[in-house]
């Protein structure tokens, strides 16, 4: 999967983020299977989330940041009710602009159909996620989005290369830009637009484009069909959710945050209070999160070797007990780490 090309290195400085809820299970049990690869890893840890706001009144402080900008990559759990000033303001500050959701079918798992393999890349930076609102008078209130020429280009360009490195690999070879644009004529207009204008430069490539609403019916008909699936930033964050409910659900959903400089890793899933602390938080999302970080390193065999172990251990039913299993967290991810 084609996330950066990175320099393989003798040692990986990783940033630690655990945050709030399970994001303090799933996130060491992954680290434990990450320390059985033999890559070579350092560890740093730093805080961010509810806990660390309730402490401090900041939820993301500033030696977080800096940690994370002098690291290899970062590896996030998840954030409570601090999320938008957490994940969301860290995207931001690290410019990683390209958010990866793969979505993909593995054995023992009930998906919807056993041949699902596509990736759902978002563009990170813009659209409504920009936070742009306001009261413009009494019960009135706005919100802008924001589409730029400079951003589309580049989401464009990262979903094509991402299609051709798949392509590669045996897959189709194919980007499908969902969008709005009957009704978004403007800005979703000149995101159709300069979509077709950047795929004049991948003629290997195929190419089509569906309305959001349209796209999200067809995740569900035909999801077998997609390649590479790009959109912009609310659309993206909507569909890749519902996609993930035709692969079991979002503890099966792994996602990358990739920039020019910085490379983001977390699960889509959230801080899920009702079962943190209970040792049943399924790790797989968080693993296979891991399993991205190390293909960003360029580290691809040791990501082969994780995922093969993972898919032995889900086909066996030796999980958590969402996924049918009666194992813990940490001894579902040891099994992983076994295999490995």
């Amino acid at each position: 999967m084609y996330l950066k090309n990175k320099t393989v290195k003798d040692m990986y400085k990783i940033c630690v983020i655990e945050g709030d809820g399970i994001g303090r299970e799933v996130v060491p049990a992954t680290v434990n299977v990450l320390k059985a690869t033999g890559v070579d890893f350092e560890f740093v840890h730093a805080e961010a989330g509810d806990e660390v706001f309730e402490k401090t009144g900041v939820a993301l402080p500033e030696e977080t940041i800096n940690t994370a900008k002098e690291c290899d990559a970062v590896l996030f759990g998840a954030a409570g009710e601090t999320a938008a000033d957490v994940i969301v303001k860290l995207r931001k500050i690290l410019n990683t602009y390209a958010n990866v959701r793969p979505v993909k079918a593995y054995k023992g798992i009930n998906c919807l159909k056993d041949n699902i393999d596509y990736v759902i890349v978002r563009e990170n930076t813009e659209g409504l996620y920009k936070g742009i609102e306001a009261e413009i008078t009494d019960g009135v209130y706005t919100a802008t989005r924001v589409i730029t020429r400079e951003a589309c280009e580049k989401i464009f360009k990262f979903a094509f290369e991402m299609a051709k490195d798949r392509k590669k690999q045996g897959k189709e070879g194919k980007v499908t830009c969902t969008h709005k644009a009957n009704v978004l004529k403007l800005s979703d207009g000149a995101f159709k637009s300069i979509f077709y204008e950047v795929a004049k430069n991948y003629p290997e490539i195929k190419t089509n484009d569906f309305y959001i609403d349209a796209m999200n019916m067809y995740a569900v008909l035909r999801p077998e069909t997609f390649d590479v699936v790009v959109t912009s930033n609310l659309f993206g964050d909507i569909l890749s959710d519902g996609a993930a409910g035709t692969v079991g659900g979002l503890g099966m959903a792994p996602s990358a945050n990739i920039g020019d400089e910085y490379g983001l890793f977390e699960p889509v899933h959230g801080s899920a209070p009702d079962i943190a602390g209970k040792g049943i938080a399924n790790p797989t999302a968080t693993i296979l999160t891991g399993v991205l970080m190390l293909r960003y390193l360029g580290e691809n065999k040791a990501a082969d070797r994780v995922e093969k172990a993972l898919e032995e251990v889900l086909e066996n039913k030796l999980t958590t007990p969402d996924l049918g299993g009666t194992l813990t967290t940490f001894e579902m991810a040891e099994e992983v780490a076994k295999r490995v």
